[in-house]
């Protein structure tokens, strides 16, 4: 992932001598991670963007849960001999997204903060269990600990009165999910689309908080807010030809995993060019397409896909990097 310096030397000497300043650097850059960014400001950016979707959207919660997960994780990987992973923030995003989707599911209770509190921990095991797995094949374990610990918790709350779910699908057989048009674009607020899909990264629909995002990621990486924006784009454009339901569309749910597969594979983990781009292009359009699968998949049992389409899409697209991008290899 991207290992940009910290915005100012002060500061690192600060984190470095200061053990508390530490924690919050770290954490800061745990929320940085989830777009792949290793920078403290980008994380400042962040949690000012979660903070103004979540009230905005009247969900406080998932703001508190996010610094709650973050802070939880990188504590929990402070323990690790990879240091070097854990001053990156790499063991903390995970737990930052379990912090924002359990409130943003689950009714807010007692028993949700321990929840976080117990996934924020999970998260990190998971990752180290994942990343072992795929270490063979060089590929990172991306958001799949977020994934896996928040369906487990999210399952579980439909057999546990204790956990109340507030606005998990309803679980439905399989069915048609495309709304037709007579206009192909009637409908489609495209500017909306581009920009929720940006900030439903975090499960939020904000357009100020997406400016925020895109912010973030400039400060760190001009090159990953680009990719950012048109990955938001096309994964709009490509559902609208697709005929998806249009509220879903506006709503940014068919692009906040191409947003994630469109920050990889063209930024991150490959240097950008022409033929990188090509090869991102085809990756976020296909995570469209694992996106509406997963979609009709799960409905049945009534949990979202979260970020799980850009972990499948993303994980193809990366094992054959050697082979397809050598010389972008990092």
């Amino acid at each position: 992932m991207d290992v940009a310096n910290a915005p100012a030397p002060k500061w690192t000497q600060w984190a470095n001598s200061n053990r508390l300043i530490e924690i919050i650097d770290v954490s800061l850059r745990g929320c940085a991670q989830v777009m792949f960014q290793n920078n403290p400001l980008t994380g400042v950016l962040f949690f000012a963007a979660i903070f103004v979707g979540a009230y905005s959207e009247g969900i406080p919660a998932v703001a508190w849960g996010c610094v709650l997960g973050t802070v939880v994780a990188t504590l929990a990987g402070a323990h690790l001999k990879d240091r070097a992973s854990w001053k990156a923030g790499l063991y903390g995003y995970n737990g930052c997204l379990v912090g924002a989707a359990l409130p943003t599911f689950l009714h807010v209770s007692p028993i949700l903060w321990l929840c976080i509190l117990l996934g924020s921990v999970v998260s990190v095991i998971v990752m180290i269990c994942i990343a072992d797995i795929l270490k063979t094949w060089k590929v990172a374990a991306l958001t799949a600990p977020f994934v896996l610990v928040t369906w487990t918790l999210l399952l579980a709350s439909y057999a546990f009165g204790g956990l109340h779910n507030s606005a998990l699908p309803s679980p439905n057989l399989p069915h048609d999910l495309i709304a037709y048009n007579n206009d192909l674009f009637d409908g489609i607020h495209l500017f909306d689309g581009l920009l929720n899909g940006i900030s439903e990264v975090f499960l939020i629909s904000s357009l100020i908080a997406s400016a925020l995002f895109i912010a973030g990621l400039a400060v760190s990486s001009l090159w990953a807010a680009v990719f950012a924006v048109c990955g938001s784009l096309l994964a709009v454009l490509t559902a609208t030809v697709l005929q998806a339901e249009h509220a879903n569309i506006n709503n940014g749910m068919y692009a906040f995993s191409a947003v994630l597969t469109a920050i990889a594979l063209g930024s991150t983990f490959n240097k950008p060019s022409w033929r990188v781009l090509i090869y991102t292009l085809i990756g976020v359009i296909f995570t469209v397409f694992v996106q509406g699968a997963l979609n009709t998949l799960l409905t049945p049992v009534g949990i979202p896909t979260l970020t799980m389409p850009f972990v499948l899409a993303s994980w193809l697209f990366l094992v054959p990097n050697k082979d397809v991008m050598p010389a972008h290899r990092q």
